[in-house]
C-alpha cells in the first residue's frame, strides 16, 4: 500500500485514495504489522499523519440498503471491517456507496426526479443504512474514521442520487458527526444536477447545502462525465473532456469552505501523446483554476 503514498509524492499529490483491501471480493487477507508499520512511517515523514490527505473506498460489494437478510448481515461485516482496517492506518475518510434498494427495477433511460418525494421503496432502503450503520458505529465506539457517503449516478435501485437522500440518512443516524459525504462531480451531473454555468454551479451547491449541508463534504472526486446531465450513465472523462462544463470544478474550487477537502481524480489512467501521465495533467489543470478561482474571490 505504501507506494500510493509514493507515487502521490513522486507527482506532488496533496492527497490520496486508496483500497485497504481487494474492492471485490468478501474476504481479505488481514493488515501484516510491517505494512502497516511503514504506511504509518511513511505518513509522518510525509507530514501526513493526523491530516485529511489519505482516502479509503470501501469493497463495491457493500450494500447497506440490501432488504436481504444474508446480504445485509455480510455488508455490515465488511463495512466494519473496512473502517477497522482504515482505522489502523490512520486514515480518516472512508468512501462509501450508499447502496441499492433493489425491490421494482427502474425503467432503463428513466430521469431521476429531484424535485418529487423520495418514494415508500427510498425511504425503507435509507432505513435500512441508517440501522446498519448504527450498529457498525455501537459495535465501534470511539473510532475517528468517517463513513463518507457518495453521490451516485442513480443507476439500477442505487440510492444516493438525490442530495436529500444522503441528508436523510444523516439526520437519522444515533451519531451523525461520523457521516460525511463524498461529492463525486461526475454522479452528480449524470445523476441530473446541471453545473454547466456559473449560476448553475451556484444553484446545485445551494440545494446541496440545503439538503445536507456543505460542510458535510469531506471528499469530492474529480472526474469529467461522458454521460449528458440526467443520463445516469456512470462513466468518467479527463477534466474538460466531458460533459460537468469547467464551471463545476470551479465553482468548487473557488469556495473557501472546500479548500482543505481532499479532491481525488478517478480518470482513467494512461498518457497523453507526449507521453505524460493524464493525472499531471488534469492536476495541472484544476490547480490553474483554483489560483484563478482564489483570486476572483
Amino acid at each position: 500500500m505504501v507506494n500510493a503514498l509514493n507515487a502521490a509524492s513522486a507527482q506532488e499529490m496533496d492527497c490520496v485514495q486508496v483500497f485497504t483491501k481487494n474492492q471485490r471480493q468478501w474476504k481479505a487477507k488481514p493488515l501484516v504489522d510491517e505494512e502497516v508499520d511503514l504506511w504509518v512511517s511513511t505518513l509522518k515523514k510525509m507530514e501526513w499523519d493526523g491530516t485529511n490527505r489519505t482516502v479509503s473506498h470501501n469493497s463495491y460489494l457493500v450494500n447497506l440498503a440490501s432488504p436481504e437478510s444474508d446480504s445485509q448481515i455480510k455488508s455490515i461485516e465488511l463495512q466494519r471491517e473496512e473502517i477497522e482496517r482504515c482505522e489502523r492506518l490512520h486514515i480518516p475518510f472512508l468512501v462509501s456507496h450508499p447502496g441499492a434498494r433493489l425491490g421494482s427495477p427502474r425503467k432503463r433511460g428513466e430521469p431521476n426526479e429531484l424535485e418529487e418525494p423520495i418514494s415508500k421503496e427510498e425511504i425503507a432502503g435509507l432505513q435500512r443504512i441508517v440501522s446498519a450503520m448504527d450498529q457498525i458505529h455501537g459495535d465501534l465506539a470511539g473510532y475517528k474514521t468517517m463513513t463518507c457517503l457518495e453521490t451516485t449516478v442513480g443507476s439500477g435501485t442505487n440510492l444516493g442520487y438525490d442530495f436529500r437522500h444522503l441528508g436523510w440518512i444523516r439526520e437519522n443516524v444515533c451519531e451523525p458527526s461520523r457521516i460525511g459525504f463524498c461529492f463525486d462531480t461526475c454522479h452528480v451531473t449524470a445523476g441530473g444536477y446541471d453545473m454547466t454555468t456559473t449560476k448553475k454551479a451556484s444553484q446545485v451547491l445551494q440545494q446541496f447545502e440545503d439538503a445536507a449541508g456543505l460542510q458535510n463534504i469531506k471528499v469530492f472526486h474529480f472526474n469529467d462525465s461522458i454521460g449528458q446531465v440526467g443520463s445516469r450513465l456512470d462513466r468518467h472523462a479527463h477534466i474538460g473532456a466531458g460533459t460537468c462544463g469547467l464551471s463545476c470544478f470551479k465553482a468548487i474550487l473557488g469556495h473557501p469552505l472546500f479548500e482543505d477537502v481532499p479532491k481525488i481524480l478517478e480518470t482513467s489512467k494512461e498518457d497523453n501523446e507526449k507521453g505524460i501521465s493524464m493525472d499531471v495533467v488534469n492536476i495541472s489543470k484544476l490547480r490553474k483554476m483554483a489560483k484563478l478561482a482564489k483570486k476572483s474571490r
